[in-house]
């Protein structure tokens, strides 16, 4: 490269974008926005005008919200033009395709610019699931040949991986990595593995859904709206895949488990799998996990009404896509506190704020988790990975929460020894915090907690491995899928052993493989263990 390592590219460069769908289209309009002149070209004869027309388009929707000045937006469309053949792409110092997700495709394109294009342009894939290496494999210079991963929107999302394939020169990375950051976008760094960052460690908050769902735990509604309420996220899991349109997030999925030779953490779900055979894919088809119409999205399938303090909401979800929330109950008048809650000890205090009586309690072992005991003898302990029923008590497991104060929602999952006054006491204890209640199956792990520990493990996992930085990891995950907070950040909040003792437990119930905590997370939590003594 002529180029001198980590400058970006210069505005008055030309960037070339192939493949002018939707993606193709919001990159243009990134580089349009950095003072870039900006060639477009589509296969399709006629496509690059249409994708001209929609930016303009979208361009003037700037101008009408006050967020781009007339004068700007002028600017800017001088600067646009269509193009009919890749040759007239010779001058482009950056060309970014974002044509078919099919290996073919890009190798044939890149190989046709190689023979166009300067010394010095660089070559970059918008592929989010495809190998960098093997996209540049046939080129006679595949060291100029990089990962720039957007995010649709691409205008509006921040985070852009810079993907290093096997042979890609790091000056080549690192001028990618410049031109994102004086593009206005957050780069981070990684190697060319499957899925890369957010794409890879993101697997389990899907497939644990989807794992819940299929275990009859809970109606997807319920899954989404304890994981937005009580686990901070933004939006469910299949709330989400509706959006991202359920055949292309599962063919992510899909690739990822075949890229890793079919590693068992990254199987596919066959509920999904046939939510797609039958043509539901989302919003895009006007159903999938919800139906979509005049009255709004609502769950597929039919319900069984909003539950009560009693009802597990295994069924298959409310059909106007309400979760189901139990009815309320009183709180009891006292509670005893028996030793440590560690993620739940804000607890105690939330529980006298809201005047119930906190009875401070012994028994609890040093370093182990302590419970909750209701009048009725019933204890209340954090999952911790293994099922209520399990102990030799009535017992009734209450999730993780991001934040136990602010949480709007709290899952509670019984074991069949608890008795309907112990279940209403438990649930009238949290809706007296001010939360709304789900009562869920029992499962191991429940639904927050089984999620965070699985990606605050994958997230180790390929910090350890070399796949990014861990302040690249955490930062993609909150850029690229608006987590409320990085995995790696979560993980050393709750405590490595915590996440390291409940994917054992997980592994225990399911000794399958899938939920073996990695190596990473076992020295961490070794390590934090020596502190301790």
């Amino acid at each position: 490269m002529t180029a001198r390592a980590g400058t970006a590219i210069e505005s008055d460069r030309v960037v070339a974008v192939v493949g002018t769908g939707t993606m193709g289209q919001g990159i243009a309009q990134v580089a349009l926005a950095a003072g870039h002149p900006v060639r477009l070209h589509d296969a399709v004869p006629g496509r690059a005008e249409q994708a001209a027309t929609a930016i303009a388009g979208g361009l003037g929707r700037l101008v009408e919200k006050g967020r781009l000045d007339a004068a700007g937006r002028d600017a800017a469309l001088a600067r646009l033009h269509p193009v009919a053949g890749l040759a007239e792409l010779a001058d482009a110092a950056l060309v970014v395709e974002a044509v078919l997700e099919r290996l073919s495709v890009k190798q044939e394109l890149f190989a046709a610019l190689e023979d166009i294009v300067a010394d010095d342009c660089l070559l970059a894939t918008n592929t989010s699931s495809l190998s960098v290496t093997a996209v540049a494999g046939p080129l006679r210079r595949p060291g100029r040949c990089v990962g720039l991963h957007f995010f649709n929107p691409a205008p509006l999302m921040p985070l852009v991986e810079v993907v290093s394939g096997f042979a890609t020169d790091e000056a080549a990375a690192a001028r990618a990595y410049g031109t994102a950051r004086a593009w206005g976008k957050t780069p981070v760094r990684c190697a060319d593995t499957p899925g890369f960052v957010v794409n890879r460690v993101a697997r389990p908050f899907y497939a644990e859904a989807l794992r819940l769902y299929e275990e009859r735990a809970a109606d997807p509604a319920t899954i989404d709206a304890v994981l937005r309420e009580s686990g901070g996220f933004r939006m469910g899991p299949f709330e989400l895949t509706d959006l991202i349109g359920q055949d292309v997030n599962e063919a992510v999925t899909r690739s990822v488990w075949e890229s890793f030779f079919q590693d068992v953490r990254f199987t596919p779900s066959l509920a999904q799998r046939r939510l797609v055979e039958s043509g539901r894919l989302g919003r895009k088809t006007g159903r999938g996990w919800y139906a979509y119409g005049d009255g709004g999205p609502g769950v597929h399938g039919s319900g069984s009404g909003s539950g009560n303090a009693g009802d597990g909401g295994a069924g298959p979800g409310n059909a106007d896509g309400r979760p189901h929330t139990a009815e309320p109950c009183p709180a009891p008048a006292s509670v005893g506190i028996h030793g440590e809650l560690f993620a739940a000890d804000a607890l105690p205090r939330l529980i006298e704020e809201a005047g119930v009586e906190v009875v401070r309690g012994d028994g609890a072992v040093p370093g182990h988790p302590g419970w909750i005991e209701l009048p009725s003898g019933t204890r209340l302990f954090l999952a911790d990975g293994t099922a209520a029923d399990e102990a030799d008590m009535p017992v009734v497991h209450f999730d993780l929460a991001l934040d136990y104060r602010t949480a709007g929602r709290i899952a509670l999952a019984p074991a069949a020894s608890v008795d309907d006054k112990g279940r209403a006491e438990a649930v009238g204890l949290f809706q007296a915090l001010g939360k709304d209640v789900s009562v869920i199956a029992d499962v191991p792990g429940m639904i927050v907690a089984r999620t965070v520990a699985m990606l605050a493990d994958f997230a180790l996992d390929a910090a350890a491995r070399g796949v990014a930085t861990a302040e690249d990891i955490d930062t993609a995950m909150r850029l690229g899928v608006n987590y409320p907070r990085g995995p790696l950040e979560w993980a050393a909040e709750l405590g490595h052993r915590w996440v390291r003792d409940t994917l054992y437990r997980l592994h225990d119930e399911y000794p399958t493989g899938r939920y073996a905590p990695s190596q990473a997370l076992c020295r961490l939590a070794a390590a934090q263990e020596d502190d301790a003594t």
